[in-house]
Formats: structure tokens, sequence, C-alpha cells
């Protein structure tokens, strides 16, 4: 099978790909496996110092791998350039990290010695999606291959030119051959892969469908998987909010990366005295943002990355205007281009509030109160992240329990960040990525008891 990647400003062609036969996949699938048993006992400081290699090669070639990024999915050059500056710093956390996290941990029992030891696993199956295609990737490997497991990674076909720099990144650095694999097979060959005796976890960073099907293989395979998949994050403002603060950061946490992101803020739920006044600021910021070719360093607002996505959030817009919402803003597709797009009176019963809007969409919601902006908050099948803004701090801490999604940010946007754990619940997923909850997901946390 042929592969081709198009630059979605131009719809041209940037590259092709074959797809590996079944031989070529089982060869590197036990070249994992066989490189795993020397990879697993090399030394962690070794593993720590190559990461930090792969650190500064990403921060010495941002320019080139960032093009890479806008060519194939469209984001914004200086958006790729700090997504690249971002795996940089993954990379740094951990090689500093790691080797605190995976120490023995010492418990106290009637045993002479008693402790937990953190020890590999194996290969780690990793499906990645293309909106963030390095970040991803490396929020995944960095941990992975920090335990002493190997990596396979089977990428979004519109950046299989992303997929083949990070393998060679991993190459450049040291890193011996086998130990990070890209894998260029078709979405078809995911059961081949994760029911292969060399693959002992996976990991999926996608859409709430490609979740459950892996979720379902993973699950007849019985092995461990983390799911990271939609979001429909809430943006709530109260009436004591920093308006200015809550506006500024609004536009960027729903226009950031043309609006794809499982993390933007989607649905703006006002209480009813600043509502007006949020969606005007809100509407003379957005206006102000320049949108056109990805590759000038003034363009913030980007195309899609398909021409499918673009008509399906086109879909959405025109679904929830039939149901009742306001256009305020926007509201039309060209190509794979959809101007940014602001609806008004948004209710509860249309898909602008209900499914999550992929793009430059945002969903403004009026509520009367602070308690029912929770409400409309957890009334949702996703729960990744929610924010909230407030002068009174006291006040958001008697909410945090209010809410069931992974993350609770105030006054500032959702964001993931190494230190910090990151994942969701409910249909956004389970499991954790990053810091030290994400390095301990794929280790075998094994007791060792001594009398």
């Amino acid at each position: 099978m042929i592969f081709e990647t198009t630059n979605p400003y131009t719809n041209k062609t940037i590259n092709t790909y074959e797809s590996l036969s079944q031989e070529e996949l089982n060869q590197k699938l036990e070249l994992s496996s066989q490189i795993y048993q020397e990879w697993q006992h090399t030394p962690i400081a070794k593993r720590t110092e190559l990461l930090a290699t792969v650190a500064s090669l990403l921060r010495s070639e941002t320019t080139d791998l960032a093009k890479t990024i806008s060519l194939e999915m469209g984001k914004p050059i200086t958006e790729s350039k700090s997504e690249i500056e971002k795996c940089a710093w993954v990379c740094e956390y951990y090689a500093e990290h790691a080797k605190d996290f995976l120490k023995d941990e010492v418990i106290t029992t009637d045993a002479s010695e008693s402790f937990v030891r953190h020890s590999p696993i194996g290969s780690v199956f990793a499906v990645m999606p293309w909106n963030f295609p390095f970040w991803q990737v490396f929020r995944f490997a960095a941990p992975t291959l920090s335990a002493g497991n190997t990596a396979l990674l089977k990428h979004a076909p519109n950046v299989f030119g992303c997929a083949q720099k990070i393998e060679e990144l991993f190459l450049r650095a040291g890193y011996p051959k086998g130990a990070f694999q890209n894998l260029i097979i078709h979405q078809d060959d995911t059961e081949n892969v994760i029911s292969h005796d060399a693959v002992k976890a996976i990991t999926l960073t996608g859409s709430e469908s490609a979740g459950s099907s892996v979720a379902q293989l993973a699950s007849k395979h019985i092995k461990k998987s983390v799911l990271e998949l939609g979001g429909n994050n809430a943006f709530i403002v109260l009436e004591d909010a920093d308006l200015e603060l809550a506006l500024d950061t609004a536009v960027k946490a729903r226009m950031m990366n043309s609006g794809q992101s499982c993390i933007a803020a989607k649905r703006f739920i006002l209480v009813e005295s600043i509502y007006d006044k949020f969606v005007e600021g809100f509407i003379k910021r957005v206006k102000k943002l320049k949108t056109g070719d990805p590759m000038l360093d003034n363009t913030e607002i980007g195309p899609l990355a398909r021409i499918d996505l673009a008509e399906k959030l086109q879909n959405q817009v025109n679904e929830s205007i039939k149901a009742g919402a306001k256009l305020l803003l926007g509201g039309q597709q060209n190509d794979c281009f959809h101007e940014p797009t602001v609806l008004g009176n948004v209710t509860k019963d249309m898909p602008a509030f209900i499914e999550e809007t992929f793009g430059p969409l945002a969903a403004m919601i009026k509520v009367k109160s602070a308690d029912e902006a929770f409400r409309y908050a957890n009334d949702s099948r996703f729960g990744l992240g929610v924010s909230l803004f407030t002068k009174d701090t006291s006040r958001a801490h008697a909410y945090i329990n209010n809410v069931s999604d992974g993350a609770f940010f105030v006054n500032e946007l959702v964001k993931s960040d190494p230190r910090l754990p990151f994942g969701g619940t409910k249909a956004s997923g389970f499991g954790r990525e990053l810091a030290k909850d994400g390095i301990l997901e794929f280790v075998n946390r094994k007791t060792v008891y001594i009398k």
C-alpha cells in the first residue's frame, strides 16, 4: 500500500511511503524484542545520557524539524518551533529525573528487606495522532525508553515525514537500532502488532473511536493500555474574574494549533453578568488573528490538517445554527481552511456543546451562577480538563471536586507540562502521561521480599 503526505495549504503532494510487508513488519517486531534484552540492562545513566543528546539535537535543529510539521499538517511555523522546544524540554526532564523516579521504593515490613523494584516490561506500541506530531510521540517515548523499554510507533499517515525524522533523531543520538522504530503500516495492521509476543503494552492518543478499538484489542490480548482521547473542555468565567486575562487566555486556549487540540477550550461557560462583555471582547481579539500561509512567521491560523476535518467542523457549525445557535463570527469553510467562528446562545442540545469540535470554533454558553456553570461543565461525555477564571482562589478550591475531569486549571488554560501528570476521565480515556506517573505506567512494579 502507498501512503501520500499532502501539504494542506497548497494541496500538493510532499512525499509517498510504501507500507511494510508482513515479513518486514515481523522483522521489526522481532528486532524490538531482541534489542530489549540488551536495552533493559543498559545502565540508567547511559539511557538518560542518550535522551539528553536527543534534546540537544532537537534544539539545534528546531527550524528544520518545525518546517516538516508545518508542511505536513499546517501548523503555523512559530507554533511548530514551540512544539519542538517542548519536546526537548520533556527529554531534558526525564534525563534529569528518571533515575530518581525508578529507584527502589523501600517499604518497612517484618522482612529483612522489602521494596518495590520498577522493572521495564518490553516493547511498548504507540498509536499517535497528527495534531502535535512530535510532542505526542516524545511525551510517550522519553519516559518509555528511559524506563528500559523499547518503543514502536504507528503514526498518522499524513505525518509520516515527522515519524521518519523522529526515528532518525534517536538513531543519530546513539540509541541502538531497534530501540525506537517507526512502523509504516495501515490501521488494519494494528491488531497484528498488538497480538505479537514482543508487544507488552499499548498507548494511544487519538479519537474516541480509535481508543475504543485499541482498548478492545489490548483487552483481548490481556495487555496494558493507556488512552488519551478527545476532549470538550469547559472554560468557566465567573463575575469576579480578571476579564482581560480571561479573554487573552481564552483566545489562545481555543485558537492555538488552529483549534486542533484535545485540550483546547471548546465550551465557554459564562455567568450572565459578564456574558455580553466577554463575547464582545473575544470576537474583537479573534478578528485580529492573521490567517494564511503556515510557513510565515506572522500567521496565527493555518489550514486544518485535512479537508475532511474542515468539512466535519462546517457540518457541526451548520447543525448548531439549525438548532438555534447564533452565528456571531465566521462560519465558512474553504477547502482545508475554516474561518475562526464564534457561536452564541449555545445550548446543551447542539453539536457545538455535545461533540468535540476540532478546529477554530468557540461555543458561548450563558448561565446564571457558578453552580450552574459547573453543572454545565460536567454535562459531557468527556473529562479532560476545566479552566476556571476567578479572583477568589479560595472559592476555586471549593469547586475542585465539583468536576470529574483529569485537570483543573485556575486562571490559566489547560495545558500539558512534563512536571505534571496528564490524562482524562470518562470518554477522554484512562491512565496518565508525563511526570512520575507517566514513567511508571509501563513498568513492572515488582514486590521484593527478603527474609
